[in-house]
């Protein structure tokens, strides 16, 4: 067979011709120590803070952050198993920093704090990503806090109102009742679910028991609340570097629903729950001890406060120009004995915009949720209110406020006048008023009616455990035969030129009631 010279030429020249030399060039370092999550790394010489970096190991790429950059080496956390980690392993800086996906595809999941699914429902169905830890919106890029976020929660609606873009913290021991709250929230936003003004709920599960997230997710579906609610979990077995990313994370995934109003897409406004940014804070210590970074109060590094503030500064509520979203956060912190002034407590406390204070007598003694009205404050207040609820609210605090006093006063025994008795008959049928079931959120509506009735005395002369039948009889009757005055409360938000007949028709149906 004869070769064709020419032929051979023209394929040689065409080879020649589609050749390129592409040089990939990457930072590459080694790791000279690795243990309990972190890596100390030799050779990024030129790595970024917050640089993503990754770990090439014999169980394939795993990712890691650089945190510490020192003269020699960069000391970094890393995200997922680090046992796979060895001494002497190759660390590629990726130029990039932290991103989890986010998007609808995520909405009714139970994944990690870098989305990776823990539901077995397969993949997350998702195609965007946003970055982890970001600078908030400034002043200019928002409007203030003026609708109100309606927990469902009677005692809290009326008393410690939370709006829309607020950061309002829920504090208490152990066992108080404090998830119990969140959850009640989250579970009340399903009526606005489809509608304008749909909230997408975000609940961070930081260092809990897998067994408790697993009974919060049961509880929310059985409340048909998780077709608009996105899990992150980072349990207790987590390792310490998941569960300080995880509320960030969760942040992260609210922010892409937040800005849909820019788009003209909805649901534009998000609920994020943190429970709990203790556990947070105690990774986080345990992260920066490993790093050698020097310890402050309580062993906790000095940066610790901007740990929180940068996370909770997130929330917001945006300006009509950017399209009028919002992020509101309900960050948990667990005390030990009640002690408020402990170090992690007070920092929270002076980034928030009130708090919630669950007390252990309180719960002990039956009165659910155990809200202290005392301690616990808005400093939104009013604003993030209903005019109707506004109306009925202040006498309330009152009544509660002077029942308290007299309630101390009369266990001494001693004889009290009328108006003092009838004060303290007002306050403990109020407080009865205020206790609720767990999971079972009333209409704002409906709250208005019940602390319409007892403000104007019509529970006080009920026996104390006839409150909640009349209470549950009376709403009833608004929804049935007193229906179209309770349309027009729907439609003016106001008892201004409701009042007497909300008294009259209240007065009628107490003579007819029997329990």
């Amino acid at each position: 067979m004869k070769i064709k010279t020419d032929e051979i030429t023209t394929v040689i020249k065409q080879e020649i011709e589609q050749f390129s030399s592409e040089l990939e060039i990457s930072e590459v370092g080694r790791v000279v120590e690795v243990g309990d999550g972190i890596a100390r790394i030799y050779g990024l010489s030129k790595a970024m803070a917050g640089e993503l970096l990754e770990f090439e190991t014999s169980q394939g790429p795993i990712m890691g952050q650089a945190m510490n950059l020192e003269s020699d080496t960069v000391g970094a956390v890393i995200y997922g198993n680090y046992l796979a980690v060895r001494e002497g392993d190759v660390v590629r800086s990726t130029g990039r920093l932290l991103e989890v996906p986010v998007g609808d595809g995520l909405l009714g999941r139970v994944v990690d704090p870098l989305g990776a699914p823990l539901d077995g429902k397969g993949p997350v169905n998702s195609s965007q990503t946003r970055k982890l830890d970001i600078v908030a919106p400034g002043i200019a890029a928002r409007q203030p806090v003026t609708e109100p976020l309606q927990t469902g929660i009677k005692g809290i609606d009326s008393m410690i109102p939370i709006g829309r873009g607020q950061r309002e913290l829920i504090i208490g021991d152990r066992k108080t009742g404090k998830t119990a709250v969140a959850l009640d929230a989250i579970i009340n936003q399903r009526q606005f679910w489809g509608t304008d003004e749909a909230v997408v709920c975000i609940y961070v599960a930081v260092g809990q028991k897998d067994s408790t997230v697993a009974g919060v997710i049961d509880t929310l579906r059985k409340n048909g609340a998780m077709d608009y609610t996105i899990v992150v979990n980072a349990g207790a077995s987590s390792p310490a570097p998941l569960q300080y990313i995880a509320p960030y994370a969760g942040c992260a995934m609210g922010e892409y629903f937040m800005w849909n109003g820019m788009e003209g897409k909805l649901p534009k406004h998000v609920l994020c729950v943190y429970d709990d940014l203790s556990k947070q804070a105690t990774a986080y210590r345990q992260l920066s001890l490993l790093l050698r970074r020097p310890p402050g109060r309580e062993a906790y590094p000095g940066d610790v406060f901007y740990l929180h503030s940068r996370l909770l500064e997130r929330a917001t509520k945006l300006s009509d120009e950017n399209g009028g979203g919002s992020l509101t956060a309900l960050p948990i912190i667990e005390t030990q004995e009640g002690d408020v002034s402990a170090y992690i407590p007070t920092n929270v406390i002076s980034i928030t915009d009130g708090q919630i204070y669950l007390q252990p007598e309180l719960f002990s003694s039956g009165v659910r949720p155990a809200v202290n009205v005392g301690i616990s404050v808005s400093r939104v207040g009013g604003n993030a209110q209903i005019k109707a609820m506004k109306e009925v609210a202040g006498s309330l605090r009152l009544d509660l406020a002077s029942f308290r006093e007299l309630e101390a006063f009369a266990q001494l025994g001693t004889e009290l006048d009328k108006a003092s008795q009838q004060q303290l008959d007002r306050g403990g049928r109020m407080v009865e008023l205020l206790k609720q079931g767990q999971y079972s959120p009333f209409d704002v509506i409906d709250q208005c009616i019940s602390i319409f009735a007892g403000s104007k005395g019509f529970l006080d002369n009920l026996p104390i455990d006839k409150v909640h039948a009349f209470e549950s009889d009376l709403l009833d009757h608004f929804r049935g035969p007193g229906k179209e005055l309770r349309d027009k409360l729907v439609e003016s938000q106001s008892f201004k030129q409701l009042g007497g007949e909300f008294e009259a028709a209240i007065g009628d149906f107490k003579k007819v009631w029997s329990s």
